[in-house]
This record gives structure tokens, C-alpha cells and sequence, in this order.
């Protein structure tokens, strides 16, 4: 897809405003016109993640056909991040990333890229804890998980909780003395909640993604057994 100048121009204009933010925004066609439609980012690190006011692409549907996501990157090259090419997927549009300093693009298309489950990148809602446990069950078993409606905001106490919905996704509680390969640990981190969730992959292992670290394997110690609130085991075990 090529963008025509004025919309490229536009995209650029609203990139240079939000600096150091990043910018969001949409390529729209409205009455055989490209045109770009800027958005509110409502992204918790917004000089670093983006996340598009839903509002705001209700909005320009209104207006005329989305064809594509353009964003910012304010400090970094325009490549996309592991986030962006899982969204981008998901989305099911190419993404288009500016530079506002230098002025160079770059593009991100639907595909079947896989983010790794160690290493990953951390985004609320596409690269998260769940995403990471999700991912992980569809890879070791083809098990496919429900996944939850984030809010805005990387914010449980919002949120569906861990512990109200387990038994929806087929998980039922165990005894922590019983654990095996496969079983969730829902946990609390900072909060009187579950809001956090990890896979025990064996020999005294989990794997999890806290908020912004990358995605790794831990050895599930003192602290980690503090913060285990109940540990699950899906049904098909």
C-alpha cells in the first residue's frame, strides 16, 4: 500500500506534536480519499507503548473504511517491536511506524510471526502475563485458551480476576503439593488480588512475564511461593 503525501504529512504533524509521546492514529479511505485520523494513545508508558482510544476508532468507522494503524516510534528506529507485529496480526491491517526526528518509515504486515515465550517483550493486553501463558499451552498441547477483555489501563482491580474466571478456561485448583508440568499458578504481585499468572514447567520452574521485565523462566523460590495464592490444572489432565 502506498500513502499518499498529505496523509504521510498529517501522520508525521501528529508524531512531531506528541514527541515525546508516541502517536496513534488511522489510515482511513473516506469517499475514495486517503486520510489520516489521529487518536488519544492511553498507553501507561505512553513514551514507549501505545494504545488506542477504542472511542476514537469507533469514531473514524463512522467516517469512512480503516486500512491501516500508523504510530510513532519517538526514540527508536521504526522497526516493529515483538508488540507491534502481535497486534498488527491481530488487527489484521498493516501498521505503519514514523520517526518524528528523522523522518523515516516503516511497516509492519499480517503474518505468521510467533513471539518467543522467552525473551518476549512486555505490552498490556497483547504481550502480557496471560498472553505468555496462553501462548504457551497453544504451543506444548494445541490447547487453545478464552482469552479476557483488558481495561484500558494495565489495572486488575478493574479487570476480570484470575480466580473468578479459571474454571471458565477449564482449569480446576490443586494442591500445591500435587503440582506438575502444565498447572497455573495465579498469584498476587502488589495487590490483595490474583493478578498475576505463570506455567509450571518442572524441576522447581515456572515460566512467566512480569510487567516490564521480558518473559522468562524462574526458578520458583521463596518469594514466588509467597506470592501463590492457588495453582490450577486444566481439565484435559
Amino acid at each position: 500500500m502506498i500513502i499518499k503525501d498529505a496523509a504521510k504529512t498529517a501522520a508525521l504533524d501528529h508524531a512531531q506534536r506528541e514527541f515525546p509521546r508516541e502517536s496513534c492514529g488511522l489510515l482511513l479511505v473516506i469517499k475514495g480519499r486517503q486520510k489520516y485520523w489521529p487518536c488519544q494513545n492511553h498507553a501507561e508508558t505512553p513514551e514507549a507503548h501505545f494504545q488506542l482510544d477504542p472511542d476514537d476508532y469507533a469514531a473514524a468507522e463512522d467516517k469512512g473504511e480503516v486500512i491501516a494503524v500508523i504510530h510513532s516510534h519517538p526514540n527508536t528506529r521504526p522497526q516493529p517491536s515483538m508488540a507491534d507485529q502481535v497486534a498488527c496480526n491481530r488487527s489484521g491491517l498493516p501498521w505503519y511506524i514514523v520517526n518524528p526526528l528523522t523522518f523515516q518509515w516503516g511497516e509492519a504486515l499480517p503474518n505468521d510471526y510467533k513471539p518467543p515465550l522467552i525473551g518476549r517483550e512486555y505490552c498490556w493486553g497483547s504481550l502480557d502475563c496471560w498472553t505468555l501463558v496462553r501462548d504457551w499451552y497453544k504451543e506444548e498441547w494445541d490447547l487453545d485458551l478464552p482469552d479476557w477483555e483488558r481495561p484500558t489501563k494495565a489495572n486488575w482491580d478493574d479487570a476480570p480476576r484470575f480466580d473468578e474466571l479459571y474454571e471458565e478456561a477449564g482449569f480446576r485448583e490443586v494442591s500445591i503439593r500435587k503440582m506438575q508440568v502444565g498447572d497455573a499458578l495465579l498469584m498476587s504481585m502488589g495487590s490483595n488480588q490474583l493478578n498475576h499468572v505463570a506455567v509450571y514447567v518442572g524441576d522447581q520452574y515456572v515460566l512467566h512475564h512480569l510487567t516490564g521485565r521480558l518473559s522468562s523462566r524462574d526458578l520458583l523460590g521463596e518469594w514466588l511461593l509467597k506470592c501463590t495464592g492457588k495453582v490450577v490444572r486444566h481439565e484435559t489432565c
